[in-house]
């Protein structure tokens, strides 16, 4: 796959507080990768250095072969960014605020028409061109922000919680058009909703304390000899792994892992052995691809009510 988007060992700091450090990600046109994290992690500072928005301390940015940091207004031409709070100007209307944004990114003025056609379409907006942006609700705010970044039709888009403020129904159509828009671009959008990452995503990076903890591709289905189990009792991973049958333990937190079997053995092994050692099994699941799972054990928090 082409990849459009390369940055290398990333850091950023903000008055001698690193913010990003040793970031690396890879992003191939086709993918649709989620930025997952607690409040705080980086997020939207990670999607303002792709956008050149800001200028990292170390660490290199590639767009399309480009370096941003060299040169910025050509890499920024394959870019379409929607931030967190998208700057909107109320006293105009949709299709005068589409025109504006149409010439910042020099789309050639005979071509504006039918770009802001198509950014309206694939954004619901067909019908409220000459709607003022202050008659708006938050949710159509929303689908304009979102046209405004795609009306260029950039290679690369970057979503900062691009469903703020949509209901239900919004959310459901905008998960399409990231589907549709994906088959001729890449997209990374950041999100705080787990379940909505994980029906739109191919990957996810989780970020903490600035640093990538996770990055994951969700079409890939874990192997059937990974389990996580939950004890009753105090344990070490080297105590368990002198009697289960397993290869290799992770500690998830206190008294939970992840163990790999030995080839052969069962998950009934791995229970029967567990009571076997007087130990007092409470939960024992196939590790799968669940978000809120593994974001929870990366954070060091339970994830059960």
């Amino acid at each position: 796959m082409e990849t459009l988007v390369r940055v290398t060992d990333l850091s950023c700091h903000f008055g001698g507080h690193p913010v990003l450090s040793g970031v690396n990600l890879e992003l191939a046109r086709g993918q649709v990768v989620g930025l997952l994290g607690p409040n705080g992690a980086g997020k939207t500072t990670f999607l303002r250095l792709l956008s050149g928005l800001l200028t990292p301390a170390s660490g290199h940015i590639e767009v399309l072969g480009i370096d941003l940091n060299r040169r910025p207004l050509a890499a920024k031409r394959h870019i379409g960014y929607l931030p967190e709070r998208t700057q909107l100007y109320p006293e105009l209307r949709v299709d005068e605020y589409l025109t504006h944004c149409a010439h910042l990114h020099r789309i050639p003025r005979r071509a504006i028409p039918k770009a802001i056609a198509a950014a309206k379409a694939r954004c619901g907006l067909s019908a409220h061109g000459r709607r003022l942006i202050a008659q708006l609700s938050k949710g159509y705010r929303q689908r304009l922000g979102l046209a405004q970044a795609i009306i260029h039709r950039p290679a690369i888009l970057l979503l900062d919680e691009p469903t703020e403020g949509l209901d239900p129904f919004q959310m459901r159509a905008l998960r399409a058009l990231i589907r549709e828009l994906a088959q001729e671009s890449g997209v990374i959008f950041s999100t705080h909703l787990l379940p909505e990452a994980q029906a739109v995503c191919d990957r996810v990076l989780i970020l903490y304390e600035g640093q990538v903890h996770l990055d994951t591709d969700l079409n890939t289905a874990p192997p059937d000899h990974v389990w996580r189990i939950r004890l009753g009792n105090p344990i070490t991973v080297m105590e368990l792994s002198a009697f289960a049958p397993v290869i290799g333990a992770l500690s998830l937190g206190p008294n939970r892992f992840q163990v790999d079997l030995v080839p052969g053995a069962t998950s009934a092994d791995l229970a029967r052995a567990i009571l076997a050692a007087g130990l007092d099994l409470l939960e024992l699941t196939p590790a799968r691809s669940d978000l809120e799972r593994v974001f929870f054990d990366l954070l060091g928090v339970e994830d059960r009510a």
